[in-house]
């Protein structure tokens, strides 16, 4: 793991996620860019203090030098965004596997380039978009995917939050304080920590992807550098229309996205509140529940589901799903098999390229009297 040192949130969320299944073993890391706090990390950890290193540098440097049976096999990392490209970069290029946590990179421009890499390494790559981990998206997205629903036409997606109502960067808040600081964020604040997610989720349920944008971006705290609360109408390649909105600026709000796909015949509607939970509306008869754990749902959600209906599966365990399909796809590609396309369904390189265009493509249209743009990548 490179980053998730002490009093890091994502870091300890990637180890749970990646240890619920038995699949991982955290055996090194490079845990701050200080070196004594990777070091006290790391030993709270149990890790062996000769593989807790001062820098990413330091570790593959070090790691390359071992034994096959011994080096680390996949790396994770769990950094603000501005330390995400060039640890990946180094990750794969010295032959290691790359969970990365969103967004991709700090740019557009790094995003394209490590793809490129990504393709020239023949090493597997997973990006933490955590909502399509959940069997009941999972479900959704299958139900699109049947045609039942018929042709879509709308899509909303919400992803409202609360926390940056007021202007928590100027004191102890570390998250708060990376997350709004363009000089590690990047140029989106909210549209980029949570817009991405949004974004990430409309195109995987819908199975379509967005060719035009127009987007409201606003700075709501005042002092505030990036922008905390944005809405984007979106259209789509099949010719439906969309709205996107995220906030961090919604008081009393958590973190229940949600998003609702709608077709000819009937719609989907699921939110991470009742996530155990997918409601199912039809044009001409009465709506229906699809619940986690059932008989009746698709081969991609039973797979994705570890306990019987009834008993509540969240946010951890959609993370864990992300990390035992790609855990999975590791073992079938070491034994010379093709992968189950069930778990081949986690989030690549190309929705880390897409989300990177979103990014900068829905602030150039914020600042822009234009506002419809073309989304290319």
């Amino acid at each position: 793991m490179i980053g998730g040192g002490q009093g890091a949130f994502i870091g300890a969320v990637h180890r749970i996620a990646a240890q619920l299944d038995g699949a991982y073993e955290l055996v090194c890391g490079a845990f701050s860019s200080n070196p004594e706090k990777s070091k006290a990390s790391g030993m709270l950890l149990g890790l062996s203090p000769e593989r807790v290193y001062s820098s990413y540098q330091e570790l593959f440097g070090k790691e390359q030098l071992l034994p096959e049976e011994e080096r680390v096999q996949v790396i994770s990392i769990v950094t603000p965004n501005h330390v995400h490209f060039e640890p990946a970069r180094l990750a794969l290029r010295n032959g290691f596997h790359v969970v990365l946590d969103k967004p991709m990179t700090f740019s557009l421009e790094e995003a394209l380039e490590l793809r490129k890499i990504a393709a020239a390494s023949g090493k597997r790559f997973c990006l933490t978009h955590t909502y399509t981990g959940y069997p009941m998206v999972k479900e959704a997205r299958q139900l699109v995917a049947s045609g039942k629903l018929g042709k879509i036409r709308k899509v909303y997606v919400e992803y409202p939050q609360g926390w940056l109502s007021r202007f928590e960067e100027g004191g102890d808040n570390k998250q708060a304080g990376w997350r709004t600081d363009p000089d590690q964020s990047g140029i989106a604040g909210a549209m980029g920590d949570i817009g991405t997610h949004a974004f990430n989720l409309a195109e995987y349920v819908s199975g379509l992807q967005v060719t035009k944008l127009c987007a409201d971006i606003n700075i709501v705290v005042e002092g505030r550098r990036l922008d905390d609360d944005g809405a984007v109408l979106l259209k789509f390649n099949n010719g439906a229309s969309g709205v996107l909105m995220a906030t961090q600026v919604a008081a009393g709000e958590e973190n229940n996205i949600k998003i609702r796909v709608y077709g000819e015949h009937g719609g989907v509607e699921w939110q991470q509140q009742d996530a155990n939970s997918l409601l199912v509306k039809w044009l001409d008869r009465p709506a229906e529940i699809h619940r986690t754990g059932t008989g009746y749902v698709s081969s991609y959600a039973q797979h994705n589901s570890r306990t019987p209906a009834g008993h509540p599966e969240g946010y951890l365990e959609a993370f864990a799903n992300l990390y035992r399909n790609f855990a999975l796809c590791i073992k079938a590609d070491l034994e010379g098999k093709e992968p189950q396309p069930e778990w081949q369904d986690y989030p690549g390189i190309e929705e880390g390229v897409r989300g990177m265009a979103f990014i900068e493509q829905v602030i150039a249209s914020g600042r822009s009297e234009q506002k419809w743009i073309d989304f290319t990548v």
